[in-house]
């Protein structure tokens, strides 16, 4: 999801790996049947961070984890071609556009797909419904006040829930222009772990109010459904990461949450985050759910 240009220049001053540190190590032997495997999507998928960032696949801008959830997965699977073109802040367009910032430009994430790729993981569509940039217009002094809630919902009718409808349809297109491209991969399609609760915020922990706290809880889980929808439709594999999230939101003492809240700092790893982004116990979960699904956990 998409972070501010603060977050960016602040990534310039982030660690940096040097170049092909994420790979797995020389002499694995492949996974059952993937030899070559492409991760795509936007910064829960890259895991954006801002102490542990790597510029193996992607630019700084990109601040793309060195132990995000697709570099786990080609590590325990002993992939012998992988790529990570995740990327923070992309939109499905950014599939076939490229991507610019002040530190690069991440190509089109679908010029790392070939024919013979082989495993493709996906996580996209919460930028293309603008959620991770309303959650800054719910930040709020008091307790009390409901800016999203105002702003969002206009004469009965939720705004949000409209940009999840009508991002559903790029999503699906984003899946077939996987399968055009390389059509003997098994496809992944993530979806978007539960950040925040359904009960209510951490006011002033968390400075959003409980109505608006509990909104963004519920667009969370309508962007879950549709994305589990959207792997119904076009018949892909879905990793259900919202499901057995519970209780591990931004709200929670540290060792427990999985998703970080306003401040930029994480006890997991500790040093620099994005703000409403998954730290490494998010990162982790995320691993082991797509190990799951393909039954190599």
């Amino acid at each position: 999801m998409k972070f501010s240009r603060a977050l960016l220049t602040a990534a310039a001053m982030a660690a940096v790996l040097p170049a092909g540190a994420a790979q797995a190590a020389d002499g694995d032997a492949p996974g059952p049947g993937v030899a070559e495997y492409v991760a795509l999507g936007d910064s829960w998928a890259a895991d954006a961070t801002l102490s542990q960032v790597t510029t193996a696949f992607t630019p700084a801008n990109c601040v793309q984890s060195a132990h995000n959830y697709a570099k786990q997965v080609a590590a325990a699977l002993s992939v012998p071609v992988f790529r990570d073109a995740t990327c923070g802040a992309a939109v499905t367009a950014n599939m076939t556009a490229a991507q610019s910032g002040p530190l690069g430009t991440n190509p089109p994430q679908f010029d790392r797909l070939t024919d013979s790729t082989d495993l493709v993981t996906l996580e996209i569509g919460g930028n293309d419904a603008d959620l991770a940039a309303t959650v800054q217009t719910c930040v709020t002094l008091d307790p009390a006040a409901t800016p999203c809630l105002d702003t969002m919902v206009v004469a009965g009718v939720d705004q949000m829930s409209l940009n999840i409808a009508r991002a559903e349809s790029r999503v699906i297109d984003t899946v077939r222009g996987v399968r055009a491209r390389s059509p003997h991969a098994r496809i992944l399609l993530l979806d978007y772990f539960e950040g925040i609760g359904l009960t209510g915020g951490c006011f002033p922990t968390i400075p959003i109010s409980d109505p608006d706290a509990i909104w963004l809880g519920s667009k969370l889980l309508e962007l879950h459904s549709m994305l589990a929808q959207v792997a119904s439709t076009t018949g892909v594999d879905f990793v259900d990461t919202y499901d057995g999230s519970s209780g591990h939101d931004a709200c929670r003492p540290v060792g427990t949450r999985w998703v970080e809240g306003l401040v930029p700092f994480s006890g997991n790893p500790v040093g620099l985050a994005v703000p409403f982004h998954p730290n490494q116990l998010g990162a982790d979960y995320q691993a082991r759910r797509v190990l799951e699904v393909l039954g190599a956990s």
